[in-house]
């Protein structure tokens, strides 16, 4: 199974008359990298949600939000001190600034801190009730990397594929381009050279060197190879497969770069053109997989 970076879950409940909200996005990421967003209420459990989530989320930019929200008024508190103190120096002002008193009210309200959320340390209970939610919203998250992951396992597939049917193309024009390799240089050495100066052993062996420097045998049963390694790596068992899938990636890569510079011929290299195109779209897509 293939795992996606990227992915969303949530999960909501209510506990004691709170509703409770948890938000999981997952983005790309080299490392593990978690935000969470939690009421100071919940500061405490930091480190162990953290914790739950090391253990469960493999690699990537996760945010966390932990919303909870209750209807009861005793939530919020006046901070009255605070709110006279405003008042007073505002009052001070009253001849300079034209201001009714339901506006200096409305703006009082408004000042920092004057309306507060009255912080409590929540229960034992509600904790274990969050860490449920958690690891529900979690479950929802790998599922949805999960499904992502298998939509880039199956394009990856069909990109490999691909290079192998162009590889196949490949194999059966070979021996049309070292036929015409081999008038091109009997040509060349014709034109260029008087025949009778040739020492025909000399010039067979020549040619056979030189044909054998441009022989694509040994990089086309490489390239399958890597290519039947790769689709092998990709439906292994494991989650975190894109280390080793990028490795044989660019061994992939190495023998297509060979194929075109050897091949001296515009239809093979027509082929290699589309076969690069197709190893650049697997390594956009492993950029997004674990």
């Amino acid at each position: 199974m293939l795992l996606s970076m990227t992915g969303f879950g949530n999960a909501k409940g209510h506990f004691e008359g709170k509703e409770i909200v948890i938000e999981i996005r997952c983005i790309n990421s080299k490392v593990n990298d978690f935000r969470l967003k939690l009421p100071n209420s919940y500061r405490q459990h930091e480190l162990d949600l953290r914790k739950i989530l090391n253990d469960k989320v493999v690699r990537g930019k996760l945010d966390l939000s932990l919303f909870v929200d209750s209807s009861g008024a005793e939530d919020f508190v006046l901070n009255r001190e605070l709110f006279l103190r405003f008042y007073r120096q505002i009052q001070q002002l009253g001849d300079q600034i034209d201001l009714s008193q339901s506006d200096i009210l409305n703006a009082l309200l408004k000042f920092p801190n004057v309306i507060s959320a009255q912080e409590t340390l929540i229960s034992e209970g509600q904790y274990a009730y969050t860490v449920e939610l958690l690891l529900e919203a979690v479950e929802k998250l790998n599922d949805f990397r999960s499904i992502e992951g298998t939509i880039l396992a199956n394009d990856m597939v069909l990109r490999v594929n691909n290079i192998c049917e162009s590889l196949d193309r490949i194999e059966e024009l070979d021996p049309e381009r070292m036929s015409l390799l081999k008038d091109k240089l009997r040509r060349a050495v014709s034109t260029n050279v008087d025949s009778e100066a040739i020492d025909r052993n000399r010039f067979e062996q020549e040619i056979l060197y030189y044909l054998e420097r441009l022989d694509i045998t040994e990089e086309k049963v490489r390239l399958r190879q890597h290519c039947d390694y790769f689709l092998e790596a990709l439906n292994a068992s494991g989650d975190i497969k894109s280390r080793k899938l990028n490795f044989i990636s660019q061994e992939i890569g190495r023998e297509i770069n060979t194929l075109g510079a050897k091949a001296q011929y515009s239809p093979i290299q027509k082929l290699v053109v589309s076969m690069k195109d197709e190893l650049e779209k697997i390594k956009e897509q492993m950029a997004n997989i674990l």
